[in-house]
């Protein structure tokens, strides 16, 4: 699981009267990631498409085009459809002209009513002033400007124009008549934002030119819904045949130009690809059932690459050796990433950093491990958790998309460890009704808001440097597994050093060496049943110490022999890391009491609560607010005694909203956070991604 898929690197090498077998039966196959030949064989070409590969995709083309006119997805059930002798080239053609004509008129008339629409706005204007058409036109010794703006401001810039002028004005609509040299009238309006329409071509009353429009835009309107009716009913009747038409098309493109991956001669052709080794037998199997002898398949190498990429080992076949002289083009194995399919939703949050290398560890069973986990003790909550085990349900059975369903998987394992730790909180929606019904009002652990339970708030913050040694210790040591397989050296220096200086410091930390500068949390938090750890001995810290000055020296070294002096200064900045990225996992307490706190005030306001005389906080959810022995934060809206009606209403509200709040915002800050600390504190140790996606020579069918 932390490696990917092995690959191997395969050669094919046959006749050209045997190649299109051999496409054929490798696409149906779906195994091979072609390596397209870089033309460094002297003598040999790239190959040339299929004589009909031109005409196939000007039809694939024309088949895609169809489907988004007519907004036709892919299916989530599969059928076969049955293809008549040359139904795609006539039924295609045919779809084509008719959906185009709708499509075009569709475009002229959604044009024309956005123009209807404008001359609706326009008209308006000659409603308001009140004045037919033909008497404001046609005239040679007068302009006339007719418009909308600040009517006072227009009158009040005109006043002082000396060109003879008259107007007639609405509320916020003016027309202006001027004489024949407009010129000053027309700078004097530019000055006060106004804003001229045209005068339309038409004699009357503006009230009938403005129905006449409404009747047009009536029409138009409803010919564009014939038209959505007529395309509807087209994309119903034909909605199959252009999936499985694209399906096939699509198909018959990559068969006809497979051959300008492969290198070629007059009569023999050449191909190279990476292939599961897994899946090397049935390969063979299936060649030799389509082609029979008249090829040759070579193992190139069966793929091992060490951290900085290179082959460790690559002959596998007697002749094949890993020189490039023998090769269509030099690349790294693509990468299938190998998890179980519990943990494969969680490639999706690997892959946004990237891909892993094929020389790399996958992380992804560890994040499957821990930010579920996280996520999990942050929120702790059987409330909440159902209700993001439920979105990611429906997530991953309601979508087509392989990135919303991952994400939808990732959900779901959030929801159910933050049901695990709800139940151990004793918490649903923030109340500790489960406490009270489960554990008896005592469940085995607490947030710590409450007075009484303060405690634990401090005892998390401790447990979270102790998770962040953990979690960045299995970080450090990936590194140096990955380094090793290369140079042991390299990897005590550049891995190992970073282990060595960080458990030491942390070690001292937690001894009692120099015990009158650490803060008590450290070790009061602990010291209780049953862990009952009062710090390391001050022997064993000085021990640390040493340990960590031997780590930092080699960290030193590292640096120095890879960088130079400049790395050693680096390295000197960067060695306090090794405090900063533990203390890092504060956040989780953090976030930890903000969403309790969060859910602690909508009950609070919802149901009220008091403090009982041993200090710990109590909602009133089933208790009478006469009632209460302790001292009342609040009473509560829904209590008819305190607020009435109005407060039973305004709390079921709040209860409602605030609740739904705090379950998105749980997604924004523990599960920003939980990846947070995957990204920046673990990833960064050991992870660089960049790996090659494989990508084999075929397709799925599902509609042919």
């Amino acid at each position: 699981m932390l490696r990917p898929k092995q690959m191997s690197r395969i050669s094919v090498t046959g006749s050209k009267e045997v190649m299109e077998g051999f496409i054929n039966t490798i696409h149906e196959l779906n195994a091979i990631h072609f390596v397209e030949y870089d033309g460094s064989w002297s003598g040999f070409q790239k190959g040339n498409p299929g004589v009909l590969a031109e005409e196939v995709s000007e039809r694939l083309v024309t088949a895609r085009a169809i489907e988004s006119i007519l907004g036709i997805e892919a299916e989530n059930f599969e059928y076969r459809y049955e293809f008549k002798n040359g139904e795609i080239k006539e039924k295609l053609e045919e779809l084509r002209e008719k959906v185009n004509r709708l499509e075009d008129r569709r475009t002229e008339i959604v044009e024309r009513m956005r123009r209807v629409e404008e001359l609706l706005v326009e008209a308006e204007v000659f409603i308001e002033i009140g004045i037919d058409f033909d008497l404001l036109k046609g005239y040679k010794t007068v302009d006339v400007f007719v418009g909308r703006g600040n009517v006072e401001k227009i009158e009040e810039t005109l006043s002082r124009v000396k060109a003879p002028i008259e107007m007639f004005a609405g509320e916020n609509s003016i027309a202006i008549v001027a004489g024949t040299d407009s010129s000053e009238v027309s700078d004097a309006l530019e000055r006060t934002e106004f804003e001229r329409v045209e005068i339309p071509d038409r004699l009357g009353e503006a009230g009938r030119y403005f129905s006449d429009l409404e009747n047009e835009r009536k029409e138009l309107a409803s010919e564009l819904e014939s038209i959505k009716i007529q395309m509807e009913e087209i994309k119903n009747e034909v909605k199959r045949f252009l999936l499985a038409t694209e399906e096939k098309l699509s198909i018959d493109v990559q068969i006809t130009e497979a051959p300008l991956l492969f290198a070629t001669t007059e009569n023999t052709f050449t191909a190279e690809g990476w292939i599961p080794t897994v899946l090397l037998h049935e390969l063979n199997e299936k060649l030799e059932k389509s082609v029979g002898n008249h090829m040759a398949i070579e193992e190139l190498e069966c793929a091992e690459y060490d951290a900085e990429g290179f082959v460790e080992h690559g002959e596998t076949v007697g002749k094949a050796k890993v020189e490039g002289d023998t090769k269509i083009g030099r690349s790294e194995p693509p990468v299938i990433q190998d998890n179980p399919t519990s943990v494969r939703p969680f490639e999706v949050l690997v892959q946004t950093i990237g891909r892993p290398k094929y020389s790399e560890l996958d992380p992804t069973l560890i994040v499957f491990l821990t930010f579920p986990a996280f996520f999990g003790f942050m929120i702790g909550d059987v409330g909440y958790g159902i209700c993001y085990a439920i979105i990611g349900y429906l997530l991953m059975s309601r979508s087509d998309s392989i990135g919303i369903k991952s994400l939808g998987g990732v959900a779901i394992w959030a929801g159910m460890f933050t049901i695990l730790f709800g139940v151990f909180y004793g918490e649903i929606f923030g109340m500790h009704i489960l406490g009270e019904m489960v554990w008896g009002g005592h469940p085995p652990i607490e947030k710590g808001l409450s007075p009484k339970t303060a405690h634990y708030a401090l005892l998390w913050l401790v447990v979270s440097m102790l998770i962040g040694i953990v979690h960045v210790s299995i970080g450090y040591t990936l590194d140096f597994i990955n380094k090793m397989r290369h140079s042991v050296v390299d990897a005590i220096l550049e891995s190992g050093s970073w282990i060595l200086l960080m458990l030491g410091v942390w070690t001292w930390v937690f001894s009692t060496h120099l015990r009158s500068v650490k803060p008590d949390l450290l070790f009061v938090q602990l010291s209780k049943e049953p862990l009952a750890f009062t710090g390391f001995s001050p022997e064993t810290g000085g021990l640390a110490l040493g340990i960590a000055l031997v780590g930092f020296i080699l960290m030193m070294i590292g640096e120095i022999k890879h960088q130079g002096v400049l790395g050693g200064i680096i390295g000197i900045l960067e060695s306090p890391n090794v405090l900063v990225n533990i203390l890092s996992y504060a956040r989780i307490p953090a976030v930890l009491l903000a969403k309790a706190g969060m859910a602690f005030v909508v009950n609070l306001l919802v149901f009220g609560a008091y403090i009982a005389e041993d200090g710990a906080s109590h909602f009133m959810h089933n208790t009478a607010v006469g009632a209460i022995h302790g001292e009342m934060i609040f009473p509560g809206l829904i209590h008819p005694a305190s607020f009435g009606i109005a407060g039973l209403i305004g709390g079921i509200i709040i209860l409602v909203i605030g609740h739904g709040i705090v379950l998105a915002l749980g997604v924004t800050s523990a599960g920003l956070q939980s990846i947070r600390l995957e990204y920046v504190e673990f990833f960064q140790k050991f992870y660089a991604g960049g790996g090659i996606k494989y990508t084999p020579f075929g397709q799925n069918k599902r509609y042919t």
